[in-house]
């Protein structure tokens, strides 16, 4: 990193970086309170809250949002006349899943072979925790040129919207030029990267019945239709034979013409195994963020330990399609389970039931700030030109900010890249990348402030 003293100031504050993030990592902050205390949540609101306060921030407020968690907000007014940029990350984690295959605790930063282990290190309390460094680099050289705005939202993981429905009925409260998502990612360690469209989602929820009860398989196996048997049909019917999604009336067939992404790069970073082959057609770029993917992400039956041999009366699952920018998700919904009625075979009794939506989100890269964070993408990762790639991923609250302020420009960056593992075991961040990210910020403040 080419020495500047914004570059020089966040070096010097790495350790009370680490420092901050060690803290902010311990609370189990996790939104599902049947799982997790509330409790943990709140703590790391407050502590959140108490950053900013330490900042100067005012107006710092816990906002109590519908579904029943807290956002953290405040403002730091900037010079008379200033643009406002909104900066977001989220302090809520995904579940750690299984503690015991964790290297190490996942509420315990832990620092191994030049990463730092953790659930949120990288999903995004380090978001939070890149936002508070770009901020004091400003401060210490010359101050901070924009009045910035903070939003930390407390349920993201979860999908539940709260912050959406929130700033739908107080939108003046967010109103910015520009917004920055600290919630996205590099496409690869030290390449610096925009993340420029997020692929829109629904969730579906699927029940096939054929029986009044579970039938003795063999008694009635062979004639009675197996509800298990009449839902693998309808999963299966959602692929082609090379992986493609297949879902009727949804098209397939569009091409990502920006950042591509090679297959052995692909296949290590999804660590597929050895003999396995890809699914899909066209390029990965394609297949990940420009084209629709269905995803069976559980199903109710019996388990293989304890099953008896019976004829199942009924099965759920639950069903995740992937939609990209240009594709209503609310048409995707209807098409899908208009498809998963069309084929489930036997006259099998089935009912669909949509539990969760977001629409795509498409960014215009042609804006000011694109070129105020090009350069200082650039500045910050000296060599290295900002990259344009897409998310498979879905953040809705893009579409409601876009919604309510059409005239502000949107950016995704962020510290999620592929060796990140976020959402798994063992989630780390690289310190180079918050290093140089909340370099790229506060360098980026500046020469918007300038544009």
């Amino acid at each position: 990193m080419s020495p500047n003293p914004i570059a020089e100031t966040v070096a010097s504050l790495m350790p009370k970086a680490k420092a901050e993030l060690t803290e902010l990592v311990a609370f189990k902050s996790v939104a599902d309170f049947d799982q997790f205390p509330r409790s943990e949540s709140e703590a790391a609101a407050n502590w959140v809250a108490d950053a900013l306060r330490a900042e100067g921030f005012q107006d710092v407020a816990l906002l109590d949002t519908p579904d029943g968690t807290q956002s953290v907000y405040g403002v730091l007014p900037g010079p008379e006349g200033a643009p406002t940029v909104l900066l977001y990350a989220h302090y809520d984690v995904q579940p750690p899943l299984d503690e015991a295959a964790w290297t190490t605790p996942p509420f315990e930063l832990t620092e191994r072979e030049g990463r730092w282990y953790g659930r949120g290190t990288a999903d995004c309390k380090g978001g939070v925790v890149m936002n508070l460094l770009a901020l004091r680099a400003l401060k210490a050289n010359g101050g901070v040129p924009v009045t910035v705005k903070v939003i930390a939202e407390g349920s993201e993981e979860m999908g539940t919207g709260g912050l959406e429905r929130y700033a739908e009925q107080h939108p003046e409260l967010l109103t910015a030029d520009t917004i920055v998502i600290g919630d996205a990612g590099n496409f690869r360690v030290g390449l610096p990267t925009v993340t420029a469209t997020l692929r829109g989602m629904t969730l579906v929820r699927v029940r096939v019945d054929t029986l009044g009860g579970n039938l003795h398989s063999g008694q009635f196996g062979g004639a009675a239709p197996d509800a298990l048997a009449a839902l693998v049909r309808v999963l299966d019917s959602l692929r082609a034979e090379d992986g493609s999604t297949t879902v009727d009336g949804l098209t397939g067939d569009e091409v990502w013409d920006g950042l591509q992404y090679e297959e052995d790069a692909f296949r290590k970073d999804a660590k597929v195994l050895d003999g396995v082959q890809l699914i899909g057609a066209g390029t990965v770029a394609d297949r990940i963020w420009a084209r629709p993917a269905v995803t069976v992400l559980g199903i109710d039956c019996p388990p293989v330990v304890g099953a008896t041999p019976s004829v199942q009366a009924g099965a759920r699952a639950l069903i995740s399609l992937r939609v990209p920018p240009g594709v209503d998700a609310a048409e995707a919904t209807k098409l899908l389970q208009a498809h998963v009625e069309t084929h489930t075979p036997w006259g099998a009794q089935v009912t669909t039931e949509q539990i969760g939506q977001g629409q795509a989100f498409r960014a215009d890269t042609t804006s000011p700030a694109y070129a105020a964070m090009a350069e200082a993408m650039g500045e910050a990762y000296p060599g290295e030109e900002m990259q344009y790639a897409g998310q498979g991923g879905s953040i809705p609250l893009c579409n409601t900010l876009a919604a309510l302020y059409p005239q502000a420009e949107i950016l995704l960056i962020g510290l999620s890249e592929p060796e990140a593992q976020i959402h798994a075991v063992n989630e780390s961040v690289s310190p180079e990348e918050l290093e140089r990210l909340s370099v790229a910020e506060a360098l980026f403040l500046q020469k918007y402030a300038a544009s």
